[in-house]
């Protein structure tokens, strides 16, 4: 362990059928450091950390901690806890009907008397030494997200924390409320306390990051300081590219040369999990929504279809305003929706292929005028067909399937509601690349030969580059350029997520 190492973390390895998740990961943080843990979506961030608190038992590896004798052997949670290492997840763990001193001492009382007002006066005192702005008797509910957070972490610190790891903590802040958190990060910081930072936003990361550690596929990519690492470098090794092998040049794909009409517009739109942002798309036009995960492409779309609570903002379908508010109204608008998490949010899996894929037509329809068993069979069919979906029969459980045909059944629902729009977020996420081909294919068929406007979002550029004529790109959930003819370029792309030429 080195002489300034509070952790370190040596050849973790974690498999779980059929994936390697950690391949002999290394990994360290210092004292008075806070360092950042990068990478994309499946990276092995999420599995690095459940391994070090204990959720998680590592399959090979060691683990060294500041202060323990020896290797440090963590089990669980409670282990984790005893040796030091404390961890602030995004979503908030604490009791919102308690105190915030009951909420930083329920749990830890000595004995069978528990006396609140020590606590209350400790609590006091721990809150004006870290600047919270907190009191001890207030109920948590009435504080902000940030101070939420804040009370978290001062629980933590208070145990006697060496090692505080703050999973996503910023993702549900305003730019003043961060900033409120990265005080209390820089105080912990001259504190000596050992800061991992997992966030998607890359300018925080260059906020308040010392260190930099790149994972990708399961593997470390490296180690670097803030200094040495330009922004549009730290998304090339996130995304596995090589800038210098980077071509300027347009990938192949027959795309369709959109129409003068404007299907959908948007101005201002917002929701509760987006900010405001223009929008629109053309008759027969592929666009795209790019950017790393965390960037707010989802949260867009989600807006589009109202699938989250919209905020603000005006919609305009062909020319007319229109309200959108909920799916359904997306629908009755000629919107269709493959949402990112087919899993939670696209098929039911309990339910057959021919269920699954007259569901969005049935709805449009109303339960109330059911379609006949004949129409139903003769639908499923005519999809099953049409997209190659492989299943033993059309009542098959959906489940069942593989995540592919899993993902074609969901295209298919939309496509029997003959969607005027379609959104695709992750249309081949998790599936071979057959079928990956096989999707592109219907994009690019569905908008020159039947004029359909679709909104394309992938992780892979390579995928965006061959399917999109006009990509939008994000940036810590705000629109920071958009890409057309010459511009669809990996290397541009990735140079505009990082922030221009700036990033070079």
């Amino acid at each position: 362990m080195q002489n300034d190492a509070v952790l370190t973390m040596r050849g973790i390895s974690k498999t779980f059928p059929g994936t390697r998740a950690l391949d002999r990961v290394d990994f360290t943080l210092r004292r008075g450091e806070i360092h950042a843990l990068m990478g994309e979506n499946g990276a092995g961030k999420s599995t690095l950390i459940k391994v070090l608190t204990g959720v998680y038992e590592k399959d090979g590896g060691s683990i060294w901690v500041d202060g323990t004798e020896g290797e440090a052997h963590i089990h669980s949670p409670q282990d984790a806890q005893q040796i030091g290492i404390s961890t602030v997840y995004q979503e908030i763990t604490l009791c919102p009907n308690l105190t915030v001193a009951e909420n930083m001492f329920i749990g830890r009382s000595e004995g069978a008397v528990v006396r609140w007002k020590d606590y209350e006066k400790k609590a006091t005192a721990i809150l004006k030494n870290l600047g919270i702005p907190a009191r001890a008797r207030q109920e948590l509910s009435s504080c902000s997200l940030a101070v939420q957070q804040m009370v978290a972490i001062a629980r933590a610190v208070d145990m006697n924390c060496k090692v505080l790891i703050l999973d996503e903590p910023t993702s549900s802040l305003d730019d003043k409320e961060v900033e409120m958190l990265f005080s209390l990060m820089r105080d912990l910081k001259s504190r000596g306390v050992g800061i991992i930072f997992v966030t998607h936003f890359l300018e925080q990361v260059y906020e308040v990051s010392d260190r930099i550690t790149v994972l990708r596929n399961g593997q470390l990519v490296g180690e670097f300081a803030v200094e040495d690492l330009p922004q549009v470098e730290l998304v090339a090794k996130m995304m596995g590219k090589n800038l210098n092998d980077l071509e300027d040049m347009q990938l192949a794909g027959q795309k369709h040369e959109a129409g003068e009409e404007v299907i959908y517009q948007a101005e201002g739109l917002s929701s509760s999990d987006s900010r405001p942002f223009d929008f629109q798309i053309r008759k027969g036009e592929v666009n795209g929504f790019t950017g790393l995960l965390g960037s707010g492409r989802s949260e867009s779309v989600r807006a589009i279809f109202g699938a989250d609570r919209v905020t603000g903002g005006k919609v305009r379908v062909r020319g007319k305003e229109t309200r959108i508010t909920k799916p359904h109204d997306a629908m009755k608008a000629g919107i269709g929706y493959l949402p990112e998490d087919r899993k939670k949010d696209g098929i039911i899996a309990d339910l057959s292929v021919r269920e699954n894929i007259i569901l969005a037509m049935q709805v449009m329809k109303g339960f109330f005028h059911p379609m006949s068993r004949a129409q139903m069979e003769a639908f499923a069919d005519e999809y099953i067909n049409a997209l190659s979906i492989k299943t033993a029969s059309r009542e098959t459980p959906v489940g069942s399937l593989s995540g592919g045909n899993q993902q074609k059944v969901i295209l298919a629902r939309w496509l029997l509601t003959h969607p005027d729009y379609l959104i695709l977020d992750e249309p081949t996420r998790g599936i071979d690349v057959g079928t990956k081909l096989e999707i592109q294919k219907l994009v690019l068929r569905l908008a020159a030969e039947e004029n359909m406007s679709i909104t394309f979002i992938s992780s892979e550029i390579e995928e965006m580059l061959r399917t999109c004529s006009r990509l939008i790109v994000m940036r810590d959930r705000n629109i920071v350029g958009e890409l057309t003819g010459d511009q669809l370029t990996q290397a541009q792309v990735m140079k505009t997520i990082a922030g221009g030429e700036q990033g070079v």
